[in-house]
């Protein structure tokens, strides 16, 4: 793809090159990796199978589930076994394709927050209004809008991935393949596309977050003049998912809207995006929610009933 290139695998160094943690390691992110699939296919298949998919709230729910699913895996099966191996290289053009898959999974997921955040102001401070607004058709669209972002974002970090020119060292400082580990190996100077990366990352990053904290700030002050168990409840609920949105954001703000620089501290900053947030959000937005705990039992109790019914 990069004829200026001589370079035709990276290594990556990943979190730490010592075995003992490296074996520790690999059972924490095996662990949480199977803790992220299994979460998530629970809360896909609970919403479809209860019919909560026909909600709004619940119908973004599903999408960001498979999001969830889809982005960590561009990163955390890799880092899972590069954790047993001593060759820890990915060829340039994987080296590529991950970069633009986990930024189109992780901007899609970005945007969908976004979309979940406009869904719960318009149920909370415009209720009347609230199916007329979150029709089905107007909820296609804007996960056809937020996939489009995605694409956008990611194609962009792709195109100027490719316009470097690398010609060694090819060891990144990293466990994944990322924009500003890929610029410190570059062979010219990287100024000015740094800058283009902390507009097409950092900024969209921080406009996202302030949007998210501007709604759930509307969303508590609307809320103040209800009753206390309500405002209790919506502080609870939305407390659980500005913890989820700061644990996503925080760290990639961090990162993305410096200058071109990396730091030793990057790689577990960038875990919180990777793989705690996607982590997190199963849990958050079910068990935080009573309806979705309803369809939990209903599902999975019924399943198990069955199966021991089927037995005797």
């Amino acid at each position: 793809m990069n004829n200026k290139s001589n370079v035709m695998e990276f290594i990556l160094l990943g979190l730490s090159q010592n075995n003992p943690v490296q074996i520790l390691c690999f059972i924490i992110f095996l662990f949480c990796y199977l803790a992220i699939l299994i979460g998530n296919f629970i809360v896909m298949i609970s919403i479809t199978c209860i019919q909560l998919i026909e909600q709004p709230m619940y119908f973004f729910l599903t999408y960001l589930s498979f999001m969830d699913i889809c982005y960590t895996s561009t990163v955390t099966p890799k880092l899972i076994s590069d954790m047993l191996v001593e060759n820890k290289s990915i060829s340039y053009t994987n080296c590529l394709i991950q970069l633009f898959t986990m930024h189109f999974f992780g901007g899609v997921e970005v945007f969908l927050l976004t979309g979940m955040a406009y869904d719960r102001y318009v149920a909370i401070c415009k209720p009347l209004h609230y199916m007329t607004i979150k029709r089905r058709g107007k909820c296609n669209a804007l996960v056809l809008a937020a996939c489009g972002g995605g694409f956008l974002h990611s194609f962009a970090q792709l195109i100027l991935a490719i316009l470097l020119p690398f010609c060694g060292p090819k060891e990144i400082n990293h466990y994944f393949c990322d924009m500003y580990p890929l610029l410190k190996l570059a062979c010219i100077d990287t100024h000015r596309i740094g800058l283009l990366v902390i507009a097409n990352s950092g900024m969209i990053a921080l406009v996202v977050f302030m949007v998210l904290m501007t709604s759930y700030a509307v969303i508590l002050y609307t809320l103040w003049t209800h009753s206390s168990e309500s405002r209790q409840k919506a502080l609870s609920t939305c407390g659980s998912h500005i913890t989820v949105v700061v644990l996503f954001f925080g760290p990639a703000i961090f990162i993305y809207i410096r200058p071109a620089t990396t730091f030793q501290e990057d790689k577990v900053l960038a875990l919180f995006y990777t793989v705690i947030a996607p982590m997190c959000n199963s849990l958050v937005y079910t068990l935080k929610n009573s309806e979705m705990k309803n369809a939990l039992k209903k599902v999975w109790n019924r399943n198990l009933f069955n199966r021991r019914k089927q037995m005797f």
